[in-house]
């Protein structure tokens, strides 16, 4: 059976150190703590006291005084896995936390996780050829050495880099290993454990490298842990869900995540509030609670991306630089058919091609799977297609040839209806507006990935109401902007007041346009 050793890395907060302690231990694991160096001594002597009858807690022999992006916390997880591994001969697995985090699954249920799979969990990409790194120092952290503290002593890291990079001292990086970057946070197997803590013994010089790498908690683990284990026997993703905002900052959990944690694919999640004392108080009795059922949806990220990016309308005051020659021309008449319901604008498209050879193009920047034709890569992804939008634009304009262009577009994408409103062409937008039962709310919001297709009853009647307001809220931004020629169905009307704006937009006869206006499958769900 599975046995979990914590290595637990904390610097403040005692009281919540001993609760932590005895609460994950309680369940059957055991841990091993390293409490900074940095920290009161007194709060180091009431964590030791209170847990000196806790057989199943050791602490790292040495304290080491850490600092963010240093040699330090890798050097202090070092001392604790030594401990833990020591002390503790039967604890199948090591798993590392902080004092932010806190359980969101039962250990029944983490101890069945690990037995099922025979592997280790540690996020490791490698350091050159992916994108984890989205700011800042890459190649940098590695090449050059780092001697002091970036946020402690900004000047002198930043003068000792630069005369590096001057004066071209770089660094070799060892020879025999690719670097990997990935979080700190792992959960790895007993013999992991023991050769990492070999191979620490064997290559001095390894270590030296590390000892001046900047942020090494990010690399130094991920890399030898890749270079000692099979691949098949490495799971590269952590076990702890961990979410970060926009501004970088780790995202913070209170009362009101307990549903949305409990239903992420991971056993302990970071950061817990502090002062969310209900959530620590439920998760907390959680760890210890027998035959718990967990549905996993997996929804969290999705959710906050949609709920923290309500409000947030940004705009673009000038041209993309590979826009600046890419009008689409004065004599050309853009029209754009915005609507929330793609079918319904996709059926309108269908009835005008029966009876218009003007070229139509369903959701041409929403949907990955539209037909277009090969335009040379520019159309392959949306990606692309929204980044060269104009330029896109104007080969579909030469390509049809044709000085009349028709696509569909979701209300959302505010941001490119002013774009094509600003370009040089004629542009117009029908807006389509339709009813939103809960049912096709409830569906577009798995469609969109806010939802998993397991989301609990509780999650969806809370995120229900927001949903709502905002596909409204898209709406009413569009009639805001009083864009000129603009038209507007609504599925409330009658045929005879559709076919006023379907007549004027694609320049039909009236009576055409109160055929196509009074189908009645048009905005059938």
């Amino acid at each position: 059976m599975a046995r979990i050793a914590f290595i637990l890395l904390c610097h403040k907060d005692p009281a919540a150190v001993i609760d932590q302690a005895r609460r994950l231990t309680a369940a059957g694991a055991c841990m091993a703590i390293h409490f900074d160096a940095n920290a009161p001594a007194d709060d180091y002597a009431l964590i030791r006291t209170a847990l000196a009858d806790t057989p199943s807690v050791v602490f790292a022999k040495r304290r080491l005084k850490c600092g963010w992006g240093e040699w330090s916390l890798v050097a202090a997880t070092l001392e604790a896995l030594k401990a833990a591994e020591a002390a503790f001969p039967e604890a199948t697995h090591f798993y590392m936390i902080s004092g932010d985090c806190m359980a969101i699954k039962s250990a029944e249920y983490a101890h069945e996780f690990l037995e099922r799979d025979d592997a280790d969990y540690i996020e490791s990409f490698d350091f050159f050829e992916s994108d984890w790194i989205k700011t800042g120092l890459r190649e940098e952290r590695l090449i050059y050495r780092h001697f002091f503290n970036e946020r402690r002593h900004r000047r002198l890291f930043y003068a000792s880099f630069n005369l590096q990079r001057r004066l071209g001292l770089k660094r070799r990086i060892p020879e025999d290993l690719q670097i990997m970057i990935g979080s700190q946070w792992w959960c790895l197997r007993r013999r992991t454990i023991e050769s990492v803590l070999d191979f620490c013994r064997q290559r001095p010089d390894v270590l030296r490298f590390f000892r001046t790498t900047w942020i090494p908690d990010e690399t130094f683990f991920q890399t030898l842990v890749r270079h000692l284990v099979p691949g098949v026997e490495i799971r590269s993703r952590p076990l702890t869900f961990l979410m970060f905002s926009d501004y970088g900052m780790p995202v913070t959990f209170y009362n009101d995540h307990y549903d949305l944690l409990l239903g992420q694919d991971f056993l302990f999640a970071r950061k817990i509030s502090p002062e969310a004392t209900e959530l620590k108080a439920r998760l907390g009795e959680l760890w210890a609670e027998k035959g718990a059922r967990f549905v996993i949806t997996n929804e969290g990220r999705s959710l906050y991306r949609f709920l923290t990016g309500r409000g947030r309308e940004g705009r673009r005051f000038a041209p993309r630089f590979w826009e600046t020659e890419s009008t689409l021309g004065r004599e050309r008449e853009l029209m754009i058919v915005a609507c929330k319901k793609w079918h319904v604008a996709k059926r309108l498209l269908s009835e005008l091609r029966q009876i218009s050879n003007v070229p139509s193009i369903e959701y041409l920047f929403d949907e990955e799977e539209t037909r277009l034709p090969d335009l040379g890569g520019i159309q392959k992804t949306l990606a692309k297609r929204t980044r060269h939008r104009r330029a896109l634009v104007r080969m579909l304009f030469d390509y049809y040839e044709t000085d009349r262009l028709i696509f569909c577009l979701d209300p959302n994408n505010m941001d490119l209806l002013r774009d094509f409103y600003t370009d040089r062409s004629r542009t117009k937008l029908l807006q389509i507006e339709c009813r939103f039962s809960d049912e096709y709310l409830i569906g577009h919001a798995r469609r969109v990935g806010l939802l998993g297709e397991r989301a609990s009853s509780e999650t969806i009647a809370r995120l229900l109401p927001a949903i709502r307001a905002d596909v409204l809220h898209e709406a009413d931004r569009i009639k805001d902007e009083k864009f000129p020629h603009y038209y507007r169905m609504r599925e409330w009307a009658s045929p005879e007041e559709n076919a006023a704006p379907l007549s004027a937009f694609f320049g039909l006869p009236l009576d055409t346009a109160r055929e196509i206006a009074s189908k009645d499958y048009l905005f059938a769900d």
